[in-house]
């Protein structure tokens, strides 16, 4: 599962060309084309994202990290990936502060 920066819509297509899932340009085509939806190739944000959370500034970081550990853990409900790993990207301030953090599920 992967978990992006979506206070802003196109950190989410910049993040997935800068972390090398798709070529510079390419990440809005692959969004269009459903790769990134909830049953695409390279689920994004399948709990809806910063946005849909209300953007919690100061909590961002660990709202993407309870979403994947749902994740990990088969906790999800209706929006859960089939995944083994999971990776929340976090961007703050003005794109002074990257974060990632990887996350495995237990074996």
């Amino acid at each position: 599962s992967l978990q992006s920066t979506t206070a802003f819509t196109v950190l989410e297509l910049l993040e997935l060309e800068e972390l090398g899932f798709y070529d510079a340009g390419e990440a809005w085509q692959a969004t269009m084309d459903g790769e990134t939806a909830l049953d695409g190739a390279l689920p994004v944000n399948p709990g809806g994202g910063l946005k849909a959370r209300g953007h919690p500034l100061g909590a961002t970081g660990v709202s993407q990290l309870v979403e994947l550990v749902w994740q990990l853990r088969g906790d999800a409900d209706g929006r859960q990936v089939d995944c083994e790993t999971g990776l929340a990207v976090n961007v703050a301030g003005f794109g002074n502060n990257a974060i990632c953090t990887i996350l495995e599920g237990a074996a």
